[in-house]
């Protein structure tokens, strides 16, 4: 697949995956699906929901995760929150252009561009956190979220990339 359509369905994506309202109950719940659902696929992944304020509303880290995850996870959480996109698509559109996060601005140790950041889009209020994941390839973390967000807003046949988690 292209990086140009690879850009265009992770775009689609966060269009389509938005929340009409998203307080604290919905990232207990939406937190709790992603829980089951990487128990369920036996995933050794850290999950974490955080607001753009820097609020932890969710946090779970199964056997086999530690300290590197939430470093990848902070990394992630930052970069969500400063380009307002998919951690994995900010990769994507980096790789197109041949650029670094360096060229734009963005210092490695605070950034990651990388997938597994995926933005909490609120109706008519923007980016207002992220969801959150590491432990997994990268491509499939961002799978992973997008995935267990798709589910938890009851909406089927989001555009996806050629990549499972399971």
């Amino acid at each position: 697949m292209m990086l140009e359509e690879s850009i265009r369905i992770l775009a689609m994506q966060e269009e389509i995956l938005q929340f009409s309202h998203f307080t604290s109950e919905d990232a207990w719940e939406l937190g709790s699906l992603m829980v089951a659902e990487a128990a369920r696929n036996h995933l050794p992944v850290a999950i974490s929901i955080r607001l753009n304020n820097g609020f932890t509303v969710f946090q779970y880290g199964f056997k086999g995760t530690n300290y590197n995850n939430e470093r990848w996870i902070i990394r992630k959480q930052n970069l969500v929150r400063t380009v307002e996109m998919s951690s994995l698509r900010f990769y994507m559109l980096l790789k197109k252009n041949g650029e670094t996060l360096e060229d734009r601005g963005l210092d490695g140790r605070d950034y990651a561009a990388r997938g597994g950041g995926f933005p909490i889009r609120v109706a008519g209020a923007g980016v207002i956190g992220s969801v959150i994941v590491s432990g997994l390839d990268h491509m499939a973390d961002h799978e992973f979220a997008s995935a267990c967000i798709s589910q938890y807003l009851r909406i089927d046949g989001i555009p996806r990339l050629p990549v499972s988690f399971g």
